[in-house]
């Protein structure tokens, strides 16, 4: 039979229609998807779903021409959306035979139920499988021809293998064929080149660029086939194809023709609506669209993301839309409406703002230009920590580089946060300025418990905390007590999940308290400082608690327990340490006296200097009494004195407070008992050497002492050992009953005397250790 007569009825079948196509030469090589599709025609449905330009036709032509199918492979290329059974059916008759299937008897004027059953019937009497791929299938839900396939996988499972490629999920009812397991599917994230792909790509075209160029044109066209060919071909010419990429996005006139006369043109008004409303967010779900698009365009969400593959989930009901695609959609809505961004820009913060997505409602309310109430849901939400840097979280970083238009705020919340992103910048006349313009606004607020008025008082004096700690530690405990109160007058839930406040009102009283002589309340803060500092994962604060830790160890005489805080101070997850660091000179100063305390001359010298070099860049009184007296003991040691001179006693009294004068002399009297280069003498009640305990540790409370020598928290070592809280605490209390001790320092000190720790701390479980 010729193998155009079953197109009389409506003319032949065009051969191009039914042909497989040549194997092109532009085709970039992707041996990892032909294998993928090649072990998912052994099943009876493979789909492949991705956006115009996505190389969908092109990748199903490559694993053609591999000579890998079960069979013989039939091509169809489709209508899209306009799919007619009376066309369609003829094409896959005619493609069939084309791939040397023999339909004897077919006749095509019944495009129908009975000529899918014949079909069928032909189809199940052979042997081996054949393949069917068609291209651009697009059919409606329930339509002729979406049925109709339907019918014919259904009747002949064992024979016919098809492979279906689509810019949207085909009408295949694939929820079936998930469950039975003879699925497989290619997506847009799937068909994303990847580096040495792209760099093939470029390659046709003679462009070489350095690897991190390649990666980041990639990364900006998320992969697309078609925006890496369209940079390919301008950056032909160009003579720097290196700073074509730095500028190359959505809005190139190329990309933008494309994908406005493929994608965006041919959508009804209302999907095209939805897409330019949307636009303006990077991820966007349901009821968001509606806030933007209105409840009429809203309605067709579900429709948009079947369709439009431009759109990927990301889990939880939300999509994200192919950055590509997205600068293209929002040039679009700049151009037709630009008097419409603002305004999107502001419902979306007001929505992300009421759903608790702070991070995003600011960043929006930053596009509409709305300072002000950029200001008023940072505040509102006592999220100033966040653009002072005191969380993991970060607000945009915008906020540090730009604020309100004009000198002079439009109100108390801009000038905080305003503010707060100067101290973040380390801009202290800016910081303080603005401080002085949010003082003057606040003092115009209402001064009777109301709300917004506590909240701005308190995220001032959070401000004046962060600015102040490093420079005037009795301007910032001020401060701190301000911040107390003020949030004694706020409900309990107002700061529920604020801990980077706590933290830093802990370390600002700590260190007052440490240099005001109330060593047992600075104890207290500091370490509740720990704790703070690592729910709300500041590694910085963290690491300053143990340093004040540790020089107050130090002051008191206990040089192991400051030694063991100084060494964490240093090690990972901590923050590596920066010039500019405030703590920096206080840790190298007490590794000082730490090493002399040791008889290690050498090293007390090296770490003093260093203190001294930080200090000129961050001066701090107290800090530089300390380093004093640590070089005027370390002079005395290498003379060979064992009496702490009376000079360098009374030099003291200019930055040591009464309350710590005595352990201090302790503690200079502990290293000068021990002379450099020789074994030290015991001091009564300093580092004596310990009696064992009286019983042995079990082997959960050594993993408990082991992880409180990490200064983890109780809340840490319960969920690293996968134990409840209050077991750890039973577990802790034991350990201190058995060790004598009645604080986390002391077990962690004696437990090195005792050599159930190793000084420098302690290593956590390999990998696959198995835990009870």
């Amino acid at each position: 039979m010729d193998k155009c007569a079953c197109g009389k009825q409506n003319g032949s079948v065009p051969a191009s229609r039914v042909t497989l196509p040549p194997l092109p030469k532009w085709l970039v090589p992707r041996p990892r998807l032909t294998e993928r599709l090649s072990r998912g025609v052994l099943g009876s449905l493979t789909v492949v779903v991705g956006p115009v330009g996505a190389g969908k036709s092109a990748l199903a032509v490559e694993w053609a021409h591999t000579g890998r199918a079960p069979g013989p492979v039939a091509w169809v290329t489709c209508d899209g959306r306009e799919e007619e059974p009376e066309v369609f059916w003829p094409r896959v008759l005619g493609a069939l035979r084309e791939a040397g299937v023999d339909l004897p008897g077919l006749d095509t004027r019944t495009a129908g139920p009975l000529l899918v059953a014949g079909l069928s019937t032909l189809l199940v009497a052979r042997r081996e499988p054949v393949v069917l791929v068609l291209d651009d299938f697009q059919p409606e839900p329930d339509s002729p021809v979406a049925e109709g396939v339907v019918d014919l996988m259904r009747h002949t499972p064992d024979v016919l293998r098809l492979l279906v490629l689509s810019r949207r999920d085909p009408p295949l009812r694939l929820h079936r064929h998930r469950l039975v397991g003879d699925l497989t599917e290619l997506r847009t994230a799937d068909l994303a080149f990847d580096d040495s792909e792209a760099d093939a790509l470029l390659a046709q075209h003679g462009v070489e660029v350095p690897r991190s160029v390649l990666s980041a044109l990639r990364q900006r066209t998320d992969g697309w086939a078609a925006g890496l060919r369209l940079a390919a071909m301008s950056m032909e010419h160009h003579p720097q194809p290196a700073q074509f990429v730095a500028r190359f996005a959505g809005d190139d006139e190329s990309v933008v023709t494309y994908l406005v006369e493929e994608v965006l043109d041919v959508q009804p008004p209302a999907m095209r609506h939805l897409l330019l409303t949307t636009s303006i967010l990077d991820h966007l779900n349901a009821e968001l669209a509606t806030a933007l698009a209105g409840p009429d365009a809203g309605r067709h969400f579900t429709t948009l993301v079947r369709q439009n593959s431009f759109l990927q989930s990301v889990g939880q009901g939300w999509f994200r839309c192919h950055q590509m695609f997205a600068d293209v959609l929002r040039v679009s809505l700049r151009h037709e409406s630009p008097g419409l961004v603002c305004d999107l820009h502001r419902t979306a913060a007001a929505w992300l703002a009421e759903h608790g997505l702070l991070r995003q409602a600011v960043e929006h309310a930053l596009a509409a230009e709305d300072w002000d109430y950029a200001g008023r849901l940072i505040v509102h939400r006592l999220a100033i920590g966040q653009v002072l840097g005191l969380t993991s979280a970060r607000l945009p970083d915008a906020l540090c580089a730009r604020g309100p238009a004009g000198a002079t705020a439009g109100e108390a919340e801009s000038a905080l946060v305003t503010a707060a992103a100067a101290a973040a910048r380390a801009d202290a006349p800016a910081c303080a300025e603005a401080l002085g313009q949010a003082t003057e606004l606040i003092s115009r607020l209402p001064e009777d418990g109301d709300d917004r008025a506590l909240r701005c008082r308190l995220c001032h004096a959070v401000v004046r905390m962060a600015l102040e700690q490093g420079r005037d530690v009795e301007a910032a405990r001020i401060a701190a007590g301000e911040a107390d109160a003020l949030i004694a007058l706020l409900p309990p839930e107002a700061l529920a999940d604020r801990p980077e406040i706590k933290a830093l009102t802990l370390i600002v009283r700590g260190r007052a308290a440490l240099r005001s002589g109330s060593p047992k309340a600075a104890e207290a803060a500091l370490t509740g400082c720990l704790k703070a500092a690592g729910a709300a994962g500041n590694g910085v604060l963290r690491r300053d608690g143990l340093v004040e830790l540790a020089l107050l160890e130090a002051l008191r005489g206990r040089f192991r327990a400051a030694g063991e805080f100084a060494a964490h101070a240093d090690r990972p997850p901590l923050p590596a340490w920066t010039p500019s660091a405030r703590s920096r000179s206080t840790q190298l100063a007490v590794r000082a006296w730490v090493d002399l305390a040791r008889g290690e001359p050498g090293p007390a010298r090296r770490h003093l200097a260093q203190a001294r070099a930080a200090l000129r860049g961050r001066p701090d009184t107290f800090t530089s009494g300390v380093a004093d007296l640590v070089a005027g003991l370390l002079t005395a040691a290498e003379r060979g004195l064992t009496r702490v001179p009376d000079a360098l006693v009374a030099a003291t009294s200019s930055w040591l407070p009464p309350g710590l004068r005595q352990p201090v002399e302790r503690a200079c009297a502990v290293c000068l008992s021990t002379p450099c280069g020789r074994v030290r003498r015991p001091v009564p009640g300093h580092d004596l050497a310990p009696a064992p305990p009286v019983e042995q540790l079990s082997p959960r409370e050594r993993d408990v002492l082991e992880r409180l020598a990490q200064m983890m928290t109780t809340e840490e070592i319960a969920e690293d050992i996968y134990l409840s809280v209050n077991t750890v605490k039973t577990h802790l209390k034991s350990v201190y009953r058995k060790l004598a001790v009645t604080r986390r320092s002391a077990a962690i000190r004696r437990a090195v005397e005792l050599q159930l720790l190793r000084p420098t701390g302690f290593e956590p479980p390999k990998a696959g250790a198995t835990r009870t």
